[in-house]
């Protein structure tokens, strides 16, 4: 028995230097005592900022000469009467648009030439009024939007459930698209075009650009006020447009927007 436990103090001898060497190595990375530094808890890895793409470069360069041409006009009403003025609401959004385009080209159709497509007809737009639409273009052909979202007055639907869908037609607006409609409201009769620069969740609202929405004429000729970062409610917009005979359309660049190649 004794040379038994002989045998089992010397091994205890033997372990203790491994033993002591482990708890050295605790101590000396575990800060103990009032001096010690609060433990942080581990936060989830950051998400990798999304890549920065050539469709947002034509949405950010497009957007900053809507606020260059804004500030030029020193909120002055501008000439906004003939064919060519540019000031003239959907020539406003055409202009920004064709200033911008030559760097860009759909990456399926690398060698079209980019286009944003001119107004449905009246003809075509019955039994709805001029003005709530584009014509159809193939992407093929140079038009490099698709439709989003769209809204159509329902004659079935009542009035309050027409005005729901408006709102929620709305509420799909994102920075950079463009948005056509037919509507009847404080500021005049008929077709509208403009450029969403988002749509703000917390407060319901919409902000955007655009121009000759406001205006007025002097001696015949139409002046139009140029708008930037202009906000209403989304329920203000859908009442423009929620009425029968009326809607809206909202048109969005496609994902495959390249940069065109010398």
């Amino acid at each position: 028995m004794r040379r038994i436990l002989t045998l089992l103090m010397a091994m205890l001898m033997l372990a203790a230097p491994s033993l002591a060497e482990e708890g050295d190595w605790l101590l000396d990375t575990i800060e103990i005592g009032p001096d010690a530094e609060e433990a942080q808890p581990l936060t989830p890895q950051e998400s990798a900022p999304e890549e920065y793409t050539a469709r947002d470069d034509f949405i950010d360069r497009m957007i900053d000469l809507g606020y260059q041409l804004y500030v030029e006009a020193d909120g002055k009403a501008q000439r906004a009467h003939y064919k060519g003025d540019i000031y003239l609401c959907k020539n406003f959004t055409t202009h920004i648009f064709n200033e911008n385009r030559d760097d860009f080209c759909i990456a399926e159709f690398p060698d079209v030439k980019l286009r944003i497509p001119n107004n449905l007809p009246e003809e075509d737009c019955k039994p709805y009024y001029y003005g709530l639409a584009w014509e159809e273009i193939a992407a093929e052909d140079g038009n490099p939007f698709y439709v989003a979202a769209s809204f159509r007055y329902d004659k079935n639907l009542s009035k309050e459930e027409n005005l729901e869908l408006a709102c929620e037609f709305m509420r799909q607006a994102q920075r950079g698209d463009f948005f056509q409609m037919s509507a009847k409201y404080e500021y005049g009769t008929g077709a509208h075009s403009a450029v969403m620069l988002g749509y703000d969740a917390e407060n319901d609202e919409i902000h955007w650009m655009d121009s000759n929405m406001r205006g007025g004429t002097r001696d015949g000729i139409r002046y139009g006020i140029c708008q930037y970062d202009e906000v209403r409610s989304v329920e203000w917009w859908a009442n423009a447009f929620c009425l029968k005979g009326r809607g809206a359309t909202l048109y969005r660049l496609r994902d495959d927007i390249a940069y065109r190649e010398e």
